[in-house]
């Protein structure tokens, strides 16, 4: 049989596993330019980045390229993976909504384990959004997909909007206040920065590092929204058995890739239309009609910009010649969970200052992207020499364990 998206391992169809690996790669490129969110000011080591002449265009790549849609994908198939668990349960006669539940539970504590290292660790939002998963799973594919589109369309940050505006204080007749001479400034002493620790680093991810997390996801911009439109989005496709057939319809592969060009062209233009000339964000401003709607159209052209990419792949696994080394990335993806939880580890370890930040916090943006490349390449060596002798990665061999409260087959025989 030639390589195609029909190929299974056991009862995997590989092309999920490899476009999950080729998810992570963005993932780990995009968090290596934002240094795992440690953004300490130093002390570093004194160092001069080289090939500093292409870190301009390293930063328009991961900017335009990579940032929001890598993780899309990897999200999209997480919702796609939830399908999956709840079908083949399904096929057994098994009903595996209280199983589910439960693993939902042991990811949410893995993903705490995760933001203990790296704050802006999405494992545990993951875990809630499994559950809101599991409350849909009843509604039909045209109720799902009004929800994600009314998502997508900014609905829930328009509905906070006029909530603020309509139960805003009416503002009153402002009382005018004796002068006041200016006083001289106190002295105050020097600040003494604390010695780095790991333990203050890890009270600090869980406590300001989540509420930072949180902000981000809901307040500055829409990601925890979309993300959540996203998972619904895989569980839809999961429903239509996409991937089961895909290299079965390779003329479809491709009008569905030009259409989601054109969505991404399209959804551009429209937010270009709403506010010709650009809008503060809502992490520099407060929010407005526009810049919602703003946000919302280019959220949407991301989300179509994620769709080609991951149309673009499929076609290409699709490929015989191509598939091939496309399906490299399939041992990545199988052990996704670990791999993910690693890059985090490993993170924290390079740039943070009670590992090796002084050193690797002053590198220029090329030397960060080579340098995840690297520890990519590396992960996939070690994932692929590990499931010649084992079932699976090993917190997925933990997830899967704990999930049945039972050890389960480890080694292979």
């Amino acid at each position: 049989m030639t390589q195609n998206s029909n190929s299974t391992t056991g009862n995997r169809i590989t092309v999920i596993d490899a476009l999950r690996g080729f998810a992570l790669l963005g993932v780990i490129l995009v968090h290596f330019q934002q240094r795992y969110s440690n953004f300490s000011m130093g002390p570093f080591n004194e160092h001069t980045p080289i090939l500093s002449q292409f870190d301009s265009s390293i930063q328009w790549l991961t900017n335009n390229v990579l940032m929001g849609r890598f993780i899309n994908i990897f999200a999209f198939l997480f919702g796609m993976s939830f399908f999956i668990q709840m079908d083949r349960a399904a096929k057994k006669g098994i009903d595996f909504r209280g199983r589910f539940l439960w693993r939902m539970v042991i990811l949410f504590v893995i993903g705490i384990v995760g933001s203990a290292f790296y704050s802006g660790d999405i494992l545990s939002l993951y875990a809630i959004y499994g559950v809101v998963l599991l409350l849909l799973n009843p509604c039909k594919n045209w109720i799902l997909t009004c929800l994600a589109a009314l998502i997508l369309l900014g609905t829930p940050k328009l509905t906070t909007y006029a909530y603020d505006k309509i139960t805003a204080p009416a503002p009153t007749e402002q009382i005018s206040e004796a002068p006041q001479f200016p006083r001289m400034p106190e002295r105050r002493e020097r600040p003494v920065l604390e010695k780095p620790s790991i333990i203050k680093s890890f009270k600090n991810n869980l406590t300001s590092g989540t509420m930072v997390k949180i902000n981000y996801q809901y307040r500055m911009t829409n990601r925890g929204y979309i993300t959540l439109a996203i998972f619904i989005l895989g569980l839809i496709v999961g429903r239509l058995r996409f991937f089961e057939t895909a290299h079965l319809h390779r003329s479809r592969n491709m009008a569905l890739f030009a259409l989601f060009i054109a969505g991404t062209m399209i959804a551009g233009w429209i937010a270009k239309a709403i506010a010709p000339e650009p809008v503060p964000g809502m992490w520099f401003a407060p929010p407005s009609v526009t810049s919602i709607m703003t946000t919302a159209m280019n959220d949407i052209k991301m989300v179509f910009s994620s769709a080609a990419l991951l149309m673009a792949f499929v076609i290409l696994y699709n490929i015989p010649a191509i598939g091939k080394c496309l399906n490299a990335l399939a041992p990545y993806g199988r052990m996704g969970l670990t791999n993910y939880v690693s890059q985090s580890i490993i993170g924290a370890c390079l740039f943070a200052m009670w590992g090796l930040g002084a050193t690797f916090g002053a590198w220029g943006a090329t030397e960060l992207m080579l340098l995840g490349l690297v520890i990519y390449i590396v992960q996939i060596i070690v994932s692929t020499v590990w499931l010649r002798y084992f079932k699976y990665g090993p917190l997925e061999w933990l997830w899967r364990s704990a999930t049945y409260l039972k050890w389960q087959p480890f080694i292979n025989r």
